[in-house]
Parts: structure tokens; C-alpha cells; sequence
């Protein structure tokens, strides 16, 4: 464990970052794999290969079963593919189908129920939910919460809070109807509802009172440099090491924990994703490949439970982002199954190409924004 925690705080050069960005992204990619394997399997899909990446294979090796497990030059994801995939995404390759004996085509993934084939698919962003919720957990029962009150000591002139009419000595106990453990669960709250109008119940010596604020969205730099854009009420919290309490959980306290971190990310996530649509939060915020590999180095100088933390939030993300509806993705093949359930039969192969292509080019649109982002926030800001 000392050896590990040596290699991931070892620095911010390109290795520091290179190797968290790795350790991360593959604890996240083989989980949602190994989603889809599993549930392959228990359906009688018979598997071709499990890759760890894209592109050439950099070494690799075959099971009982006669699955090549490997990883592959570009780590950048993953995919398992079953008999009868035309690629990667799991398109039907119907030349490839047609070969096949009978015996065989039972085994391919086309020829399952249309329930097995929907579960199949669902399992990779279950599994990424799952291993959330398990990290999340894990950490609450081996390190407990940290616990500072939720205490306004100072407020700041001319602020959203002075404005709301915030005063020092109030102890807030809800936000939004979201009750308050810490100081830490309001800002979390907060930095993520920018000009929104929230109400506030704070404790004023007994007295429960109820204050409208709305968060001014301003820029903050974090503690390792980087600037982000964060809703902010204007209040100032005392970090006195002696108003800090560790709040211990036990295994099932610390599973129900697990599952709401896990659940609060998601249902944050998509409310900012639909705060952007509506124009009321900014594209340049969404990060890419660059920016988790800079993150994860960042994260990992903190030690190796922070960066298994990172692992978890980053965890949920891909498993959300996999169930968006876009054909190649995950959600877009429940789309494609729903269809098929409603219409009696699958789609047209014509159809599932041309989805295909439409996906394709959503998917690399998406990244190669995110990178431009990465690199104006990294390379190019002041």
C-alpha cells in the first residue's frame, strides 16, 4: 500500500499523471465490462474478446472459454465483444451471422430474448452505479464523515447572502429541502446551483427562519490552480480543527451512504446538463480526456483513497453518460430494444447503420469539444 501511495504522490510531471489517469480510467472501464461479460455470460453469449482500450492489442491472453482478454494501445474506454458483432458497439455483422451453424447462433448475441439482450446491455452502467456505491461506502466505513457545522461565521458585504439577510451565529439546517449534516454538504449544494433561488432554514439561536438566496455564479480557482465557475453565497466558514467530529458508520449506515453520494452525483449531473441546454450554465465547464488525466494527477498527491474516491464519482459519470440515448452507446441500444418491443421486430439493419454513423459522429463531436475545453482550461488560461 506504501509502494502505491509512493508512485501515485509522486508528482505532477507527466508520469504523475499518466499513471492515476491510467489507474482511474481502467478501475472504471473493467467494472462496466465486466457489467456486460457477466450478464453475457449467465445468458449463454458465447464471448469473443474483453479489451481494456481501443485499437492494437498490447498484450493479451485466452480463457477456458476461449475469450481473448487484452489491453489495447489507446486506453481511453473498453468494450466486450460477443459472437455475431460486427464491432466494438455491437452492431449486428449479419454476413457473419449467416456463416454461423446452428448450434453456434445460439450463442450469438442476436439471436437472445429480447429481455437478455436489454439486460446485457444495462449491466455495464449498472455495474459502473454499483462499484459508486461500494467505494463510497467502503470509504465511510473504514474513515467515517468528517463533520463541521454548517455555521455561518462571517458573511461577506454586498453578497447573495447579505442580501438574503444571513447573519453570523446562523447554523443552516436545510437547503432546498436537502437537510444539512456539514458545512461541506452546503457548499456542494451551492456550487452547483448557480442564480438558481433556493430556500434556506437556519437555526438563529432556536429559532428555525427561512431565507431566500439565489447563488451569484462566479470564478474560483481550487486549491491545486484550477479555475471553475460555481454558484457562491458569500459566507465564510471558521476551520477550527476543534469544531471537526469523524461520524463513524457501520456497514449497512455505511451502504445507504453509498448509495445516495452515488445518487446525489447523478441527479446533480443531470440538472447541470439541463441547466446547459436551457442556457443557464456554460458548455466550457465539460471536461475530457486531458482534464481527468490532469485531475487524477492532482487527486492523487492527496493519496491513494482520494484517487479510489475520484475512481467512484468518475464511476458514476461514465456509467450516466453510457445510458444517454445515443446509438453506439449503451442507451442508444435500449433505444433500438424499445423500439423493437413496441414494433414486434427489430429495426431495419439499414436503420441500426445509419443510427450507428449518427452516434458516431455525436460521440467524437463530444469529445473533440471536451478536449478543446481541456486545453484552453490547461494550456491557454491565465
Amino acid at each position: 500500500m506504501e509502494f502505491l501511495q509512493g508512485i501515485f504522490s509522486a508528482g505532477t510531471g507527466f508520469l504523475g499523471y499518466l499513471i492515476p489517469a491510467l489507474f482511474v480510467l481502467t478501475i472504471v472501464v473493467f467494472f462496466h465490462e465486466l457489467g456486460h461479460f457477466m450478464v453475457g455470460r449467465w445468458c449463454g453469449v458465447t464471448i469473443k474478446a474483453f479489451s481494456i482500450g481501443f485499437g492494437p492489442e498490447l498484450f493479451g491472453f485466452y480463457d477456458k472459454y476461449g475469450t481473448r482478454w487484452k489491453f489495447s494501445a489507446i486506453p481511453l474506454g473498453g468494450y466486450v465483444k460477443f459472437l455475431g458483432d460486427e464491432n466494438a458497439a455491437s452492431m449486428p455483422d449479419e454476413e457473419a451471422m449467416q456463416s454461423l451453424g446452428e448450434d453456434e447462433r445460439e450463442g450469438s448475441l442476436h439471436s437472445k430474448a429480447l429481455w437478455q439482450r436489454a439486460a446485457i446491455v444495462a449491466a455495464g452502467p449498472f455495474a459502473n452505479f454499483l462499484l459508486s456505491i461500494v467505494i463510497f461506502a467502503m470509504l465511510l466505513f473504514l474513515y467515517g464523515k468528517p463533520i463541521t457545522p454548517a455555521r455561518v461565521d462571517s458573511v461577506v458585504p454586498n453578497s447573495a447572502a447579505e442580501e438574503a439577510g444571513f447573519k453570523p451565529g446562523d447554523i443552516m439546517v436545510s437547503v432546498d429541502g436537502v437537510d444539512i449534516e456539514a458545512f461541506s454538504d452546503v457548499q456542494r449544494l451551492v456550487a452547483l446551483s448557480s442564480e438558481v433561488t433556493l430556500d434556506v432554514i437556519v437555526d438563529r439561536g432556536g429559532e428555525l427562519v427561512t431565507l431566500t438566496t439565489t447563488p451569484r455564479r462566479m470564478e474560483v480557482t481550487d486549491n491545486f490552480g484550477n479555475k471553475q465557475k460555481i454558484g457562491v453565497l458569500g459566507i465564510h466558514h471558521t476551520r477550527d480543527p476543534e469544531d471537526v467530529v469523524v461520524k463513524e458508520y457501520g456497514p449497512l449506515q455505511a451502504l445507504q451512504g453509498g448509495v445516495e453520494e452515488t445518487y446525489f452525483i447523478i441527479e446533480r449531473t443531470l440538472a447541470y446538463i439541463g441547466r446547459i441546454f436551457v442556457g443557464k450554465e456554460d458548455a466550457d465547464q465539460l471536461g475530457g480526456p486531458l482534464k481527468v488525466a490532469q485531475v487524477s494527477g492532482q487527486v492523487a498527491t492527496l493519496g491513494l483513497m482520494a484517487l479510489i474516491n475520484l475512481a467512484g464519482m468518475l464511476s458514476v459519470s461514465i456509467g450516466l453518460i453510457n445510458l444517454f440515448p445515443i446509438p453506439m452507446l449503451d442507451g442508444g441500444h435500449l433505444v433500438y430494444f424499445a423500439a423493437e418491443a413496441v414494433r414486434g421486430k427489430p429495426l431495419s439493419q439499414r436503420s441500426q447503420e445509419l443510427g450507428f454513423r449518427i452516434g458516431m459522429a455525436m460521440v467524437l463531436s463530444l469529445m473533440v469539444f471536451a478536449t478543446f475545453n481541456d486545453i484552453t482550461s490547461i494550456f491557454l488560461s491565465d
